[in-house]
């Protein structure tokens, strides 16, 4: 299968929001899809009930942006901190995205542009 058949996905994320980016019709062209944020857990005195309502919202959060990717072949995770690599096994958890090649690397925000540029790079 070649590179302009597959349908091919980068997200940037940190633990509060995620950027996709995903080609748009057959040209190829990569875009930005959709803009996701992660509610984040509010104030709770409990710290167990705070700790249940993270993890609750962390889950929403992927499932959200997984939503966003539909018949995805490959996916490409980037972004700050741990959360590119809780999202990478969380998709390989989930039956639909189970054969889905995932990669991940470590990188700062971009702009949406060289965010684009990122992916394509990647990509080809």
């Amino acid at each position: 299968m070649s590179n302009k058949s597959k349908k091919q996905f980068g997200v940037w994320m940190d633990s509060q929001s995620a950027t996709i980016v995903g080609q748009k019709g057959f040209d190829g062209a990569f875009i930005v899809l959709d803009n996701v944020r992660n509610a984040g857990a509010d104030g709770n005195s409990n710290e167990n009930a705070a700790n249940n309502q993270e993890i609750s919202l962390t889950k929403k959060f992927f499932k959200e942006i997984a939503s966003k990717m539909q018949n995805a072949d490959e996916i490409h995770i980037t972004g700050t901190g741990q959360i590119q690599e809780q999202f990478a096994s969380f998709l390989n958890e989930t039956p639909q995205y189970k054969n889905t090649k995932a990669s991940e690397s470590t990188s700062n925000r971009m702009s949406d542009e060289a965010l684009t540029s990122f992916f394509i790079k990647h990509f080809n």
